[in-house]
């Protein structure tokens, strides 16, 4: 076959700037290959040299005395006592998923469940955050409910519960939907499993499923704006087989257990040319690969389609040479591929032959460890405008207007179509605040959230990006848990436009503040850039999923609200109504500036949650719309009404940060009131759970059963 040649066009088709092809003949020394220039596509584009964020990502905190693996590998690994550590991470799948939103969302929980058990961990749980258009948008619904099928359908079939997730509308995402996917896994801290290849001459594996054309160039589409020719790009999103991929991860846990496996990395966005780099470069190694030996599924592949292909539920790994066979059987067994198709060499060149004849020779190095790395010019996000009168309300009304809107209304929807309860060792699902998952065969558990305010991060990336943090960091201690750490989802639009870049650095500076005041280091993460259609930014949305730990399962704090509770809010409220939920779906207004975030506070106020637990019968952050939003989850889950006693606009949904909701009996009140006093915390009582009505203050109410039925159906009627 042919290739074609290499024109102006076709580099510039393959995301390469001029700059970046005049280095490429710099570091070749003559004209690329076809296969070569789809090597450096791959590994030259955003998806996967993070050419544009390197710079400020090294600036976050990525250490601690609980971190046994930070930020560089599939995962991050974090130790959890008794021998036992968790693996977790979070990617996104935003590009594929607007394309083919069944394929996109489920290969995008496909990879991230990989990038868990390749590091020897089983995948004990997952989340995900969704963003998209406005639910009136044209192809909103189709979005939804092919993203929310595929997520179910991949992970249920895998056999992982869902332990939360969010779920967000904005016009700013009608051209580009987010999904990005978390998973963690439970694995024995000294039994991790790492991607750097070591050894001269040692054999390369192609482990799992075969090689097809689906996912060609998925990498370096998705490190493009979207534009009028979207539906061109349908074939660079791949398919998944969650059936295989069990299969898989049952093979590779077992081979773990062989001794034959020196390095393992999923084969991920730009599939074999990425995961052999990658662990060359780690390993200060050349790779060779025989490219006739790669099993595939489709007739007369090229080294260019091999190279570049996504196909899902593949592996790549460094073998014992000596233990080939007992690694062999145990592929056979799981009736998967097992294939050497290359080896490793101590010179620094990435050689692909196929059939004898040489299609790319290459520096290793260059491809990853050297690739360009640039610093963006930015500039910094304005301050906002001071906040303009915000109209009293009657109470009720502000609350109808909430829980009617996909936004804030109920999402059972969505998560009644992921298996929660798969494994059997949920002890909290998805509805208010983290969910929590049982270690089995310990007395232990792990609390999971994910959570940004997409709107506060636009109003002032620095706030926004603490309060991302913070946000997380409250929902782990309001169910008992210590957190641990964290993973990033770095959510924005082109980076080449300074206003964006000055968005992302300034998120940046807030979450590497916050994870440092909270001890909650970033262990992982990924960034997705040119989320942009027609020009048009997605709102910056930098997703923190966190994780905290559970000594005991006795020391969950509940939600279980009953008759005559006290209702305390642990934290001073001013009434911030800037850049609120009220704001937005009463008004249509998004101005003001976004909550100040006092990290000294949300530290004080945690360990006060957590030291005090015993006294907490139920507890909640206040978060998106504030008291009143707050107080009726609560009442609303326990089936019971709640009595406020203000019916003041900002008191009930102001969005001050640092605040929890506690349910408890009056004698517990009295002595959560006299610690507060002992601690030098702010609480306060804000009224009680009674009877079968919201009331605020003695003038505004409403029967809960109607208010309920609201908040059940309105999610569905949007988008189902």
């Amino acid at each position: 076959m042919t290739e074609p040649a290499i024109t102006p066009e076709l580099i510039a088709s393959h995301g390469l700037s001029p700059d970046e092809y005049d280095r490429i003949l710099e570091i070749v020394g003559r004209e690329p290959t076809f296969t070569e220039l789809g090597i450096f596509s791959a590994m030259w584009n955003e998806h996967c040299s993070y050419k544009s964020s390197k710079k400020w990502l090294r600036t976050l905190p990525t250490e601690g005395p609980q971190v046994i693996c930070g930020p560089g590998e599939n995962a991050g690994v974090v130790d959890i006592g008794d021998g036992q550590a968790i693996v977790f991470k979070m990617e996104s799948h935003n590009h594929p998923s607007y394309i083919e939103p069944y394929q996109g969302a489920a290969t995008g929980m496909g990879g991230i469940l990989r990038d868990v058990f390749t590091m020897g961990a089983r995948p004990i749980a997952s989340m995900n955050s969704l963003s998209f258009g406005e639910p009136s948008h044209h192809k909103t619904k189709q979005l939804v409910n092919g993203v929310v099928a595929g997520v179910g359908g991949y992970g249920n079939c895998f056999g992982v519960p869902c332990a939360g997730g969010e779920v967000r509308f904005d016009p700013a995402y009608n051209g580009n939907c987010l999904v990005n996917a978390f998973a963690a896994g439970l694995a024995d801290s000294d039994k991790i499993f790492y991607s750097a290849a070591s050894g001269v001459g040692m054999p390369v594996v192609y482990l799992g499923a075969k090689t097809g054309r689906d996912g060609v160039g998925g990498a370096t589409m998705a490190s493009a704006e979207f534009d009028d020719t979207i539906e061109e790009k349908r074939p660079t999103v791949q398919v998944g087989d969650p059936f295989t991929e069990k299969r898989l991860m049952e093979a590779t846990l077992e081979l773990m257990k062989t001794g034959a496996v020196i390095s393992i990395q999923d084969m991920g966005a730009a599939g074999l040319t990425c995961s052999a780099v990658e662990m060359g470069d780690k390993g200060n190694l050349g790779v060779r690969l025989y490219l006739e030996n790669v099993p595939v599924r489709e007739v007369n592949m090229t080294a260019y389609e091999m190279m570049l292909s996504e196909s899902q539920e593949r592996m790549l790994m460094v073998l014992k040479p000596e233990l080939e066979a007992e690694a062999k059987a145990v592929f056979d067994k799981w009736d998967l591929d097992f294939a050497i198709v290359g080896e490793t060499m101590a010179e620094d060149r990435f050689h692909i032959v196929h059939n004898g004849e040489t299609k790319a020779d290459l520096p290793l190095k260059t491809l990853a460890g050297t690739a360009p790395e640039y610093d963006r010019p930015w500039v910094e996000t304005p301050a906002a405008e001071p906040l303009s009168d915000v109209p009293g309300i009657d109470a009720i009304d502000g609350l109808r207007a909430l829980i009617s809107s996909p936004n804030y209304a109920a999402k059972q929807w969505v998560y009644e179509q992921y298996d929660t309860m798969v494994m059997g060792d949920s002890a909290r699902t998805p509805n208010i605040g983290s969910g929590i998952i049982r270690i089995h065969g310990t007395d232990k558990a792990l609390a999971f959230t994910s959570d940004v305010t997409p709107r506060y991060v636009k109003a002032n990336p620095f706030e926004g990006g603490k309060q991302a943090v913070a946000e997380a960091y409250r929902n782990l201690c309001a169910v008992g848990a210590t957190p641990l750490a964290t993973t990033d989802n770095m959510n924005f639009g082109n980076p080449e436009k300074p206003e964006i870049m000055g968005q992302f650095v300034g998120a940046i500076k807030g979450i590497g503040e916050a994870v440092l005041a909270l001890d909650m280091p970033i262990v992982s993460g990924n960034v997705s850039l040119y989320n942009e259609t027609d020009g048009s930014a997605i709102l910056p949305t930098p997703t923190i999923g966190a994780v905290g730990l559970l000594k005991h399962t006795e020391d969950i704090i509940g939600s279980d609200v009953r008759e005559g509770h006290v209702a305390l809010v642990l934290g001073e409220t001013a009434g911030h109504l800037g850049q609120s939920a009220l704001l937005a779906e009463v008004f249509n207004r998004t101005d003001g500036d976004a909550p100040h975030v006092d990290l000294d506070l949300e530290a004080k106020h945690g360990n006060f949650i957590r030291g005090n637990r015993a006294m907490i019968t139920a507890c909640t952050d206040l978060s998106d719309g504030g008291l009143a939003l707050a107080a009726f989850e609560l009442a609303e889950s326990a089936g019971i009404g709640v009595w406020l006693d203000s019916d003041d606009t900002p008191t009930l949904f102001g969005e001050d940060q640092a605040r929890y909701l506690i349910a408890c009996n009056f004698d517990q009140a009295e002595a959560l009131m006299l610690a507060a006093g002992q601690a030098g915390v702010t609480i306060q009582s804000v009224g009680k759970f009674t009877g079968d009505t919201v009331w605020f203050s003695n003038t505004s109410s409403a029967p809960m059963a109607e208010l309920s039925e609201t908040y059940r159906t309105s999610f569905a009627a949007a988008v189902a």
